[in-house]
């Protein structure tokens, strides 16, 4: 099966559409918190998968981290712009294609463990992680009828090169705080995506899978 992998960095996208296997995988360049990208996504991806996708996956995320009262308004904006709103326009032009062909689909939306219990220096993203997690459920009742599920990944503490950056003393101490005792590994959050994109979960919408090792169970 082929994959469409949409982002705003050409680089970054065509590097991870690389590391697929299989062949057929594509990259397209855009900027999810905009419509008009949104709706151009959708025409290439209908042009060149000849159909509809039954699996869509919004991942898109940023951070513009800082305190409540040090908060800029365009930190708040860009957060809320791609992390929800994204998450928004995505959905919404995929399932009316899906809608228009009755075709079955499986949306996840990654939230973040963080929309449930918020943190230190994020309100913004876990304003929008949150909403994320409210988004989907309002949207898994409108969309059951027709077909279409509609789920929430929440990641916890994962490896990535970014957290491998973060001092040895930093890690340890979020390790302690996890009762499996580890940071999770991206293949295993990549394994929640996959239950919830196949046949396994067809009767589950509209829940949240946390992937965190017990972290804030």
């Amino acid at each position: 099966m082929a994959a469409l992998l949409a982002g705003k960095h050409e680089e970054s996208a065509a590097t991870t559409v690389a590391q697929l296997g299989g062949s057929g995988h594509l990259s397209y360049v855009g900027d999810v918190s905009k419509a008009a990208d949104v709706e151009q996504l959708r025409k290439f991806a209908v042009e060149k998968l000849k159909n509809a996708p039954n699996v869509v996956v919004n991942c898109a995320g940023i951070t513009r981290d800082a305190t409540l009262l040090k908060m800029s308004e365009q930190s708040f904006d860009e957060v809320i712009a791609v992390n929800l709103k994204g998450v928004h326009l995505v959905t919404q032009a995929f399932a009316r294609e899906a809608v228009a062909n009755k075709a079955p689909l499986s949306i996840i939306n990654v939230s973040s463990i963080i929309g449930k219990v918020g943190n230190f220096g994020q309100t913004n993203y876990a304003a929008t992680k949150a909403g994320v997690i409210a988004f989907t459920k309002s949207a898994a009742k409108e969309l059951a009828k027709k077909k279409i599920r509609v789920n929430t990944i929440l990641p916890g503490f994962v490896e990535t090169p970014m957290t491998k950056a973060m001092p040895e003393d930093v890690l340890k101490s979020i390790c302690a705080g996890i009762p499996m005792g580890r940071m999770g590994h991206t293949e295993e959050i990549a394994d929640g995506v996959l239950f919830l994109a196949s046949d396994l979960s067809s009767y589950v919408t509209g829940a949240q899978l946390e992937i965190t090792g017990g972290l804030y169970m």
